[in-house]
């Protein structure tokens, strides 16, 4: 349980340091900046009301939510806000490439801590596990389809494409394949000793 809180929270806060980075945002972040420019809400409320949104579509695919999905939908958009209000755009160029890499270095980390403690996918990779389940497709091209969608959508609502989107996008695959396998916790159980 620790282990997800934790990385719930470093993957709002590296959402947020991507976005203060101002140079491109994660492709779901691409779509919540978009619609916080027509709706006057936090990001972190958006973030929330989407993920809300997207676990509806988990009901006609048969998905079945963990406590770290809901955790998930409630958590990383607080996170982020807090993130958000610590942080300032910096006005220098070589300033806003540490913080969009770092976040992203971040968000690897966080996603192998939250996946790894084993309590369910969050959200948008069940939508994207259950839709390849139910169509048949590869989860690649599954991801890929609802990652262009969204950047697509996130993009003509006003969000911001850009160089740190295009370094997401390639980097998030190998980040999370590099940090599962350090946080994963075995939930095998250890065979009972019996006295003879």
């Amino acid at each position: 349980m620790p282990l997800l809180l934790v990385g719930l929270f470093l993957y709002g806060g590296s959402m947020a340091m991507v976005i203060r980075g101002t140079l491109g945002q994660i492709p779901w972040d691409v779509l919540h900046v978009g619609v916080s420019h027509h709706i006057p809400l936090s990001f972190g409320t958006i973030v929330i009301c989407v993920s809300l949104l997207v676990l509806l579509g988990w009901i006609p695919l048969r998905q079945k939510p963990g406590v770290g999905t809901i955790g998930n939908a409630l958590l990383i958009g607080p996170s982020a806000d807090i993130v958000l209000s610590l942080i300032d755009p910096p006005e220098h160029i070589a300033w806003r490439l540490v913080l969009t890499l770092g976040g992203i270095v971040l968000n690897g980390v966080a996603t192998g801590m939250y996946i790894g403690s084993q309590f369910g996918p969050g959200p948008r990779d069940g939508l994207m596990t259950g839709l390849a389940r139910v169509s048949g497709r590869s989860i690649r091209v599954v991801r890929t389809g609802l990652e262009v969608a969204v950047v697509v959508v996130g993009w003509l609502l006003g969000g911001v494409v850009g160089l740190g989107t295009v370094i997401y996008a390639l980097a998030i695959g190998p980040l999370a394949q590099l940090f599962l396998p350090l946080f994963t916790v075995d939930l095998k159980q250890p065979v009972p000793l019996i006295d003879t």
